[in-house]
């Protein structure tokens, strides 16, 4: 069976978040709610099984995975 790729806006959503450390300024940037951010994110990280950020006191970071 073939292997369904991610939706694009969630991978949208982790690029965007990655590479401003953090869910408001990706949402600025895509003009959506840091809450779709985050909606995008964890669905992201339940298809992946994997965590991909952490929480920080201000914003967030990437992990390992």
């Amino acid at each position: 069976m073939a292997r369904r790729l991610p939706p694009l806006n969630a991978l949208r959503a982790f690029e965007s978040g990655g590479r401003r450390e953090s869910f408001v300024g990706a949402a600025k940037e895509m003009n959506i709610s840091h809450a779709a951010i985050s909606r995008h994110v964890r669905g992201l990280e339940d298809r992946l099984g994997a965590q991909l950020f952490r929480d920080l006191p201000r914003g967030v970071a990437l992990t390992q995975a």
